[in-house]
């Protein structure tokens, strides 16, 4: 399988390509007039990113106490002077 192929290749035989790279262990790039536009890969190439959860400090405390019998005390809890 070549490394690069142009859109107008990639339109042709999008299918065979798509199942090529899922198979493949390296990607594949796509040209455009000779400039490189985007690449057809393998999920498995793709590092997962790890984000980190950041809650309102607002959310924590509520969270944290007793569940109040009124939805709407509990969204201003939440939202304070918004």
């Amino acid at each position: 399988m070549p490394s690069s192929i142009t859109i107008k290749e990639l339109h042709a035989t999008t299918g065979k390509l798509v199942r090529n790279a899922g198979k493949s262990r390296s990607p594949l790039v796509i040209t455009d007039r000779g400039q490189a536009v985007a690449v057809l890969a393998s999920l498995s190439l793709l590092k997962p990113r790890h984000r980190k959860r950041t809650l309102l400090p607002e959310y924590e405390a509520l969270m944290a106490g007793k569940p109040g019998n009124d939805m709407l005390d509990d969204l201003n809890a939440v939202r304070g002077d918004r």
